[in-house]
């Protein structure tokens, strides 16, 4: 336990900042492959969508992921406050309050990072479709 309560919001953020530089890498790499994409270039719309939807299951997984990596930061800060309640047998409510707020900031933490990369992913979608449907009237 002495290793949780001096080592769990390490690594919980440093997961979920992990998390957050791949999503802002791939979403810069997205964006600037979308700006410079050429419908010509591509002679069968399955190649196309391939390319157009590489590193978006990455994006998804990210924005699924992030709150439960969060959430188990808070369980586990949770775990560590009662530990600690019950090895000192003080129901002193400052210090628990202390703790259980301390906790809940991994959950915001992975808030943080999903929300963004939520909204990054539907608009890639979105930018998605559209090619899709400009490669469909440029075969026509």
């Amino acid at each position: 336990m002495d290793f949780l309560k001096s080592n769990a919001d390490y690594i919980i953020i440093i997961i979920l900042a992990l998390m957050s530089f791949i999503s802002l890498w791939f979403s810069i790499e997205r964006a600037l492959f979308y700006r410079r994409v050429n419908v010509k270039q591509y002679e069968n719309i399955e190649t196309y969508e391939k390319d157009l939807t590489k590193n978006l299951t990455t994006l998804y997984i990210i924005y699924s992921n992030a709150p439960y990596v969060g959430l188990l930061g808070t369980v586990t800060g949770i775990m560590i406050t009662f530990y600690d309640m019950g090895l000192s047998g003080n129901m002193d409510a400052k210090s628990i309050m202390l703790g259980l707020s301390l906790a809940l900031k991994a959950t915001a933490l992975g808030l943080c990072v999903a929300i963004p990369t939520l909204m990054i992913y539907n608009a890639f979608l979105r930018k998605v479709e559209v090619l899709l449907v400009e490669f469909k009237e440029s075969k026509k």
